[in-house]
């Protein structure tokens, strides 16, 4: 398959859509009256991040760079720091915020290249993967805004189907800081749940061994020396499309599916019940407290961003360790 990179110029005229699109210099690219901030506001992403990070591995792209160049093992927590405070500086930020974090990730896939090390689906061993490709970047994208839905859809009432418009409508502006070309993105929630049907059947999502081994170091606790507790594996299996649980060698039998079956019940009642407080994300606090006029969070606001993102508050202390190819997209 060729490669269609994203450059600088296609970058820029990307982020002048989002620009001339977005809710507002304070309020940033969606604001407190979208759908993006309600489903993004709530720590159930969480619940989701296990099946978008396998989805992303399964494309060989992404599992050849993040094996090839990624710090992930080396510094786990950090990793996850990172991607969590790309992710909500694009959706709770400023506007100016989240266009130079749009730009910095660019910089920082430009330099990642490398090549297959082996044949995958329609791609050849030893060609060339780029991480500014915009098919690439596409899928990784989708992972994340079919994946949100679900683990709200997961714990909370499910999204009406006007409701999943409007946040595929925003997800369109979001792939923008991507530089994705909008011609590319279906134009409604029912395309876009094709466009992922479709790349689940395709062979354009190939397991190779990088992929396993890294899924198995994350999911055993050999990478992060926590490993995720049973229900969470066997909810993550349940979440993930059936043909890449055995690929990625992650069991769903009988005792799985009871696990996560009984892990669902009791998500649905507890998680409903917890305050607000430890039920959104630091982010989208600090952004409501910003949209009030207080600009310095409060001491609980910045515990919070601390988990989530490893600092106080958005916009402070960017990271310059160069990660690539969706070391900032993934939400594990």
């Amino acid at each position: 398959m060729s490669a269609v990179r994203v450059s600088a110029a296609d970058l820029e005229r990307s982020l002048d859509l989002v620009r001339a699109n977005a809710a507002g210099a304070r309020e940033g690219l969606f604001g407190p009256s979208s759908v993006t901030w309600r489903v993004d506001r709530e720590a159930a992403i969480f619940f989701g991040a296990g099946r978008a990070l396998l989805l992303q591995l399964a494309h060989p792209w992404v599992a050849a760079a993040i094996a090839d160049q990624s710090r992930v093992f080396a510094d786990p927590l950090g990793r996850f720091h990172r991607t969590f405070r790309m992710m909500f500086t694009m959706v709770f930020g400023t506007r100016d915020q989240a266009l130079a974090a749009a730009r910095r990730l660019f910089q920082r896939h430009e330099a990642v290249t490398g090549v297959l090390p082996i044949a995958a689906g329609p791609f050849a061993a030893g060609s060339a993967y780029y991480a500014n490709d915009a098919a690439a970047l596409q899928w990784v994208h989708a992972t994340l805004v079919e994946t949100a839905v679900l683990a709200h859809d997961l714990v909370l009432p499910p999204l009406a189907p006007e409701e999943r418009e409007r946040y595929w409508a925003e997800a369109r502006l979001y792939a923008g800081l991507f530089g994705i070309p909008r011609e590319a993105l279906s134009p409604d929630w029912a395309g876009f749940t094709g466009y992922c049907r479709g790349m689940v059947e395709s062979d354009v999502l190939s397991v190779i061994p990088q992929a396993r081994d890294i899924a198995r170091q994350i999911f055993s606790g050999a990478a992060t020396r926590i490993a995720p507790p049973r229900w969470y594996r066997a909810l993550t299996a349940e979440l993930l499309p059936a043909r890449l649980r055995p690929a990625f060698e992650l069991p769903f039998a009988d005792d799985e599916q009871a696990s996560a079956a009984r892990a669902r019940r009791w998500l649905r009642r507890a998680y409903p019940l917890l305050p607000d407080l430890l039920r959104m994300v630091g982010p989208y606090q600090e952004a409501q407290a910003r949209l009030r006029g207080i600009e310095r969070p409060s001491l609980a606001i910045r515990s919070l961003n601390r988990f989530w993102i490893g600092q106080p508050r958005l916009g402070v202390g960017h990271d310059t360790s160069g990660q690539g190819l969706a070391e900032h997209h993934r939400p594990f």
